[in-house]
């Protein structure tokens, strides 16, 4: 049952991530400007849902590109700012791994289908966040949402190993946490930042308490070691800038997968 499960939920993750360059690209944006709606190249990006769901190369570009190597030669180079403007397999493959960690970990209860459902959009945050350092409040603030509905859900389904309560508790925790950090230092902590912590405290205080602060501790463990290579490589001073939501990120990762084993 278990690698079924490992296995449905890697197909959904590989699924899911091949959605998410396009998103993306189109959230990666500074905050005082719309949201992309147009290839590098000007094509105008159609599809599902407006346009948001779509493969990471505008079809336009493909079209564009298989004519300019017909004519030049069969395996030429696709043109510089044509075909892909976004990495297509880093975040399918990203996102496949970490569905199936999740699946693994929490094993056959309601929770996994949460986690794995939710998955997709943490990396899609990670992707946004490392490349402008920003993460979007529709996307933030409706993951709190959605997590503690879902898990709400889960808890009145039997085989469930976690309290809604903790988790509804978990997320006012980190977030207050946060918007303390923040208060303190505006320039060291953004405030999506802020919104990030909800979703992930609601998401870590299922399993309680333990894992709660384990998941925090390890999102600033990461970020700190991080800073900390940069540095003594000399790519990066005290003060210079990084994403903090990967990290924060990866640590609810590890906490989400050690209360799964653990529960």
């Amino acid at each position: 049952m278990d690698a079924t499960l490992i296995a449905v939920a890697a197909l959904w993750g590989a699924a899911a991530g091949l959605l998410v360059p396009r998103a993306a690209y189109r959230f990666s944006v500074e905050p005082e400007e719309p949201w992309r709606d147009a290839c590098p190249a000007g094509h105008a990006l159609t599809g599902p849902a407006r346009g948001w769901l779509g493969p990471a190369r505008c079809a336009s570009c493909a079209v564009t590109v298989s004519s300019l190597r017909g004519a030049a030669a069969p395996h030429a180079p696709a043109p510089a700012g044509q075909g892909r403007y976004a990495p297509s397999a880093v975040a399918p493959v990203v996102t496949l791994f970490v569905c199936a960690a999740l699946a693994g970990a929490a094993g056959a209860r309601p929770e996994a289908v949460v986690w794995v459902l939710l998955a997709p959009v943490a990396v899609l945050l990670a992707v946004i966040d490392r490349r402008v350092h920003r993460l979007p409040d529709v996307l933030t603030l409706p993951l709190a949402g959605v997590a503690a509905v879902l898990l709400g859900a889960a808890a009145l389904l039997p085989g469930h190993r976690g309290s809604w309560t903790s988790a509804l508790l978990g997320g006012a925790v980190l977030g207050g946490f946060y918007l303390l950090l923040y208060r303190i230092n505006p320039n060291g902590m953004g405030f999506g930042d802020v919104k990030l912590a909800l979703a992930l405290g609601v998401a870590l205080g299922w399993y309680g308490w333990a894992v709660l602060f384990l998941g925090g501790f390890a999102g600033f463990l990461f970020g700190a070691l991080y800073g900390a290579g940069l540095m003594l490589a000399r790519r990066a001073g005290r003060k210079t800038g990084i994403p903090f939501g990967p990290f924060m990120l990866a640590g609810a990762l590890f906490g989400l997968l050690s209360g799964g084993l653990g529960a």
